[in-house]
């Protein structure tokens, strides 16, 4: 795949990351394209949703596009507003918390199988 239009990419409904819940209502992503060697989701969250703290075998970097997340990388915690960009290295603990609603894009490196790492809603 070459191309894929915002308009076309389906969004899902995240209920939990690597097994665990998402708090605070519901996480919106839409992955859009994965290629060889990585994938490219845009992630919606409302202010008080949340990823809680979970590892992953590959690394993903977060881009604020809009509103304002926090986020924890290991024993360190940052604010992200639009234009900031944050790493979470492989094996290393992470979470993600919307401030305010708040749109990010994230590329994981190498590409993971979404349903390795994510689990939908209507999924058991």
């Amino acid at each position: 795949m070459l191309l894929m239009k915002n308009a076309d990419a389906p969004t899902v409904v995240v209920k939990a990351i690597e097994g665990q819940s998402i708090y605070g209502g519901e996480l919106h992503a839409k992955p859009m394209m994965k290629g060889d060697e990585m994938v490219f989701m845009e992630i919606h969250y409302a202010a008080g949703v949340g990823a809680p703290p979970h590892v992953h075998s590959h690394e993903s970097m977060i881009y604020v596009v809009r509103g304002k997340v926090k986020t924890v990388v290991g024993d360190e915690e940052f604010i992200l507003e639009p234009g900031d960009v944050c790493r979470h290295p492989a094996g290393v603990a992470h979470g993600v918390e919307a401030i305010e609603d708040s749109v990010m894009v994230e590329v994981k490196a190498p590409a993971p199988q979404m349903s390795s790492f994510f689990e939908l809603a209507g999924e058991n």
